[in-house]
């Protein structure tokens, strides 16, 4: 399996892949009520623009199409929809994914990152060497709630 930079003709694929990971990863974080507003089947015009403005990285599974996604927000240096396909889990594909934002944010200039993760995501970031700095609700529109988050960060380097 191949990591590569997605394309914004992908953003349907990337977003049923954030889609699917939310609904398997955060089953036991939020109530089924929050979880379903969150991941509405219809994807939000905004997130084509956000895979063509960031390098936005995906790894394509056997069939030649996305199983794991990722990006680096540009703006906020934050790392961003990480996700895997529930049947590719384990396979170590989000750490492949973790590993190319930090080296693209190297590349940047980047001497930090930061991260808002889900309560049942973040072991798997600290292992990958962000530390939790606190935890926050999250205030999101799409899912009308506020999400239970753990801001993370990482120093960066050389």
């Amino acid at each position: 399996m191949k990591i590569r930079r997605a394309v914004p003709a992908e953003a349907e694929e990337c977003w049923n892949i954030r889609n699917q990971a939310i609904r398997h990863g955060c089953k036991n974080s939020y109530d089924d009520a929050v979880i379903a507003a969150w991941t509405p089947p219809g994807m939000p015009e905004s997130f084509r623009n956000v895979i063509a403005a960031n390098p936005f990285f995906v790894i394509d599974g056997p069939d030649n199409r996305p199983v794991a996604t990722g990006f680096l927000d540009l703006a906020s240096g934050s790392v961003e929809a990480v996700f895997t396909l529930p049947q590719y889990t384990g396979q170590g594909l989000g750490g492949q994914i973790i590993e190319a934002i930090k080296k693209e944010a190297r590349e940047r200039g980047f001497k930090q990152l930061t991260l808002s993760s889900t309560p049942n995501a973040c072991t798997f970031y600290q292992k990958h060497g962000f530390r939790l700095v606190r935890e926050s609700m999250y205030p999101s529109a799409l899912a009308r709630a506020e999400l239970r988050c753990m801001e993370m960060s990482i120093t960066l380097r050389e």
